[in-house]
């Protein structure tokens, strides 16, 4: 198994969505996206959903659609479930690439617009608390505390 700080730049290649930075989360047991839900529709007799992706920093908005496989009610740090949408798509962390469940949320709160849960980790990964960019190249790995 590879090995992981608490921050990487991770890719979404089947919706076109690279380096986002996120926050490596074993606490949380589902990964989560920062998301606007724009439409849900049926293609082929498979319920979609097409979502944005806000990066303010340089003001870009990308639109992307995936899957729509469930709904699940998710726990929050503070403690408040929410429902959530989930879709599955390929996430690459590094040089692995496999198939996660994410669930697309308003993270507009957050420092990082994708966090990266236990289960996405699982089998694959092993965490680094004391680290970042690890996996993320063309950044230096990064040894200390969390800011």
């Amino acid at each position: 198994m590879q090995t992981v700080g608490w921050r990487e730049k991770v890719h979404l290649p089947e919706l076109g969505l690279h380096d986002i930075p996120a926050k490596i989360d074993t606490g949380a047991r589902t990964s989560s996206l920062h998301a606007t839900v724009l439409d849900q529709f049926e293609r082929d007799g498979e319920q979609f959903v097409r979502f944005a992706v806000d990066f303010p920093g340089v003001n870009v908005r990308q639109v992307c659609e995936a899957v729509h496989i469930d709904w699940r009610g998710i726990t929050s740090s503070n403690g408040e479930t929410q429902r959530r949408m989930i879709i599955k798509t390929p996430l690459r962390i590094g040089d692995v690439e496999f198939r996660a469940e994410i669930s697309l949320a308003d993270r507009s709160d957050m420092r990082f617009p994708m966090l990266v849960g236990r289960s996405s980790l699982r089998r694959h990964f092993v965490v680094d608390s004391g680290h970042s960019w690890l996996q993320t190249p063309g950044m230096d790995p990064v040894k200390g505390h969390k800011p």
